[in-house]
């Protein structure tokens, strides 16, 4: 896509360069095609480079666009042209920029293998979908150097998706709720949090000041960012201290942090790290005490639960592992068998189930669950505590 203020790349040709700076100079389709130099007709002409703009942000590298497709696309975003009109407009495009179609039927187009990398000022619909929609759920996430660059995007698709009733309909139905009860996000600091995620993407040190749970004094730590996980609305950042020899991973909650310093120096994460691996060890569900009793304080797991046919039925729906099995009992009863991590998480859902959930195995994931007077100020604390 061609970006009208964006200069030239350090690898662009120079013939690259003059074939953009002439395309961006002069209309997009000459005088024969469908623009015409006539001052009356200005309007008609801004509304068809606007078009063809559309069309050509339809076109892919790799992959045959038809025309269809690409009319579809106009007539949501509110041209009212026809099919034969898209086809002038591409067969017009193509002499002046590096797209080619193909024999079939239907026909189809796309951007030339050796096309210089374009970047127009335009999306279509299903792309300002994508970005309106990563907006709103996953920016707490991204680094800043990400946001920087991504938020004349986000502003481009709410523009886009300003006047398209189609995919307004789209978006009004569709929500992403949490599946616990919903909870405000605690205060994070925004400068602290920009040089976390500054340090993570550049792998670099910080020094950082943190509230520790149940203090009210911040205590300086040297660390090793590793990697950023929200659970529910909090976000955890997990990270090394520098002066442990024994490189722990440590679980640091953002919102404690007062004061963050990035270092010039470079990060290190343990060489056997693996974020995958570290979230199915069941390392962020938190140990229970009395699960921390078993072998391997309870992780891999096989356990036993006996529900209500009526409690248990969307555990025939949805697994709590792979190896899960579930069998049906006479007794209007239901038996699930699986393999998991014993975690205080665990015990919380299925303290969920009330008089639901009729035993479990083992015994001690049994007793956790009706043990009422240490599991809630355990959890609690766990929630928001560094390791």
């Amino acid at each position: 896509m061609i970006d009208p203020s964006a200069k030239p790349t350090d690898n662009s040709t120079p013939d690259t360069q003059k074939l953009q700076a002439d395309q961006l100079s002069t209309p997009l389709i000459d005088e024969s095609s469908v623009l015409t130099t006539d001052h009356t007709a200005s309007r008609h002409g801004a509304a068809t480079t606007a078009r063809q703009w559309q069309v050509l942000s339809q076109l892919q590298r790799n992959r045959w666009v038809g025309t269809s497709h690409i009319y579809e696309q106009l007539k949501l975003a509110g041209f009212d042209v026809s099919l034969r009109t898209v086809q002038r407009d591409l067969n017009a495009l193509a002499k002046r920029f590096p797209i080619e179609k193909n024999n079939a039927n239907p026909q189809g187009w796309r951007w030339k293998d050796d096309a210089p990398l374009q970047s127009l000022p335009h999306m279509n619909l299903s792309q300002a979908v994508a970005f309106n929609m990563v907006e709103a759920n996953l920016t707490q996430l991204l680094p800043p150097a990400i946001l920087d660059e991504l938020f004349p995007w986000f502003d481009l698709a709410r523009r886009q998706l300003k006047n398209s009733k189609v995919t307004h309909s789209w978006i009004d139905r569709v929500r992403i709720e949490p599946a616990t009860q919903a909870l405000i996000a605690p205060h994070i600091d925004l400068d602290s949090k920009d040089n976390i995620y500054h340090a993570l993407f550049y792998q670099l040190q910080i020094k950082a000041y943190y509230i520790r749970s149940n203090k009210t004094e911040a205590y300086e730590y040297l660390l090793n960012p590793v990697a950023i996980i929200q659970r529910g609305v909090i976000i955890y950042l997990l990270a090394t201290r520098i002066d442990d020899p024994d490189t722990i991973i440590r679980t640091f909650a953002l919102h404690r942090f007062t004061r963050v310093e990035i270092l010039e120096s470079t990060a290190e994460t343990p060489e056997d790290f693996h974020l995958d691996d570290y979230l199915e060890a069941g390392s962020m569900g938190f140990t229970h005490p009395l699960l921390s009793q078993l072998p391997d304080h309870g992780k891999n797991t096989a356990i036993e639960l006996h529900f209500t046919r009526r409690a248990g039925k969307s555990l025939t729906e949805s697994k709590l592992s792979e190896d899960q099995t579930v069998i049906l009992n006479d007794d209007d009863t239901l038996t699930v068998h699986a393999t998991v991590n014993l975690t205080s998480q665990l015990v919380w859902w299925l303290r969920g189930f009330g008089s639901g959930l009729l035993d479990a195995k083992p015994d001690l994931l049994y007793q956790a669950v009706r043990d009422l007077t240490s599991v809630d100020d355990q959890f609690a604390d766990q929630q928001q505590t560094d390791s």
